[in-house]
């Protein structure tokens, strides 16, 4: 027998090994979303925290963030302004799809505005990591550095049958080329996340303003404040808005005390001949929102009113069958809203029974 023996082929295969990568400098990326918004004094930066380094590492921790603002091109920061300390501005998690944001204000020094309608600063951010080392600024923002004027005075609210009533005292806005004023009313509700402007004015020559807020709900407490804008209008130029500070805020509880509208055009017709007598009454609707019903009111000469309806009648009309030969009758009709305020009683209308 013949055996033949084979020994087995080993291969070997070499791995290629890459090229040694640099270490990471853990620099933050620039955020490039910072937004600026101005009221009164104060400057309210924010922007998205970074979350990957300029290598497109995922950040550990982040550092301070410096807050630089220039009066000229800002092309480093020098002298920033402001700081965020380190740990104050959230680490981004893993996990979490929604970036976080920080915000930060700046109070513009009194000396720095003007009444010059083109002046601006410019604001950046620069993100440092725990070396306090940064890649650079963030994107540019200009902020307006126009004086803006102070709130309304004696800013006051009143509830009424038609809503809350706000009321202030103006003075004469300044005269200025390319440049306007208009106040704002912004209502608050406990239920509300963000405000809700309610109305806006030119200034005028007037020294008395009103607005009042019919979209309010009753029974439930709001809260108003009033500021002055300054609009910027130049030719070729996007409109630029800066808001001034906000009044003291006026609370106010909207509790309905009154009544809706008196019933108008209150006719009575009598009808009989060949049946039972009866004598009805037609009357011009009410048109209050929260109109409930109406109240029908009767009396003969001499007597007082008696209400003869049991419930409150819906619509304007009612048939009185409770009515007797030989007599005259004076009818009077109110309304009633949902909470049960009732108006003053109709003008009379009469009608005689043969």
């Amino acid at each position: 027998m013949l055996l033949v023996l084979g020994t087995p082929l080993m291969f070997t295969a070499c791995a290629t090994i890459a090229p040694p990568q640099p270490p990471s400098l853990d620099l933050p990326k620039p955020p490039a979303d910072l937004k600026a918004s101005r009221k009164g004094d104060r400057v309210i930066l924010t922007w998205t925290i970074p979350t990957v380094t300029t290598d497109r590492q995922t950040i550990h921790a982040v550092g301070p963030t410096r807050i630089c603002r220039s009066l000229v091109a800002l092309t480093q920061c020098g002298t920033a302004v402001g700081e965020i300390p380190a740990g104050t501005v959230p680490t981004p998690a893993k996990s979490s799809k929604q970036k976080p944001t920080a915000s930060y204000t700046d109070t513009l020094p009194g000396q720095i505005e003007t009444d010059t309608v083109s002046a601006s600063a410019t604001y950046a951010v620069e993100v440092l990591n725990h070396d306090d080392r940064g890649a650079g600024l963030s994107n540019h923002v200009e902020v307006p550095l126009i004086h803006t004027l102070p709130p309304p005075q004696d800013f006051h609210a009143q509830v009424t049958g038609q809503g809350v009533v706000l009321t202030w005292t103006g003075e004469a806005a300044p005269s200025q080329e390319n440049v306007r004023y208009v106040y704002r009313v912004y209502r608050e509700g406990q239920d509300q996340k963000h405000r809700t402007l309610i109305g806006e004015i030119p200034f005028g020559d007037e020294h008395t303003f009103t607005v009042t807020d019919s979209e309010i709900e009753w029974q439930k407490t709001y809260e108003y404040k009033a500021e002055t804008v300054t609009i910027i209008a130049e030719a070729k130029k996007p409109e630029v808005q800066v808001e001034g500070d906000d009044t003291p805020a006026v609370k106010v509880f909207a509790d309905d005390v009154f009544p809706p509208a008196v019933p108008s055009g209150l006719q009575a017709v009598f009808s009989g001949p060949g049946q039972q007598p009866f004598i009805d009454l037609v009357w011009a609707p009410v048109s209050d929102i929260d109109l409930a019903g109406y109240n029908v009111y009767r009396h003969t000469d001499g007597a007082a009113a008696v209400k003869i309806n049991a419930e409150l009648v819906k619509a304007p009309a009612y048939r009185d069958a409770s009515v007797e030969a030989g007599k005259r009758y004076l009818y009077s009709v109110t309304s009633v809203d949902a909470r049960g305020n009732e108006s003053a009683h109709s003008e009379d209308a009469g009608e005689a029974v043969p």
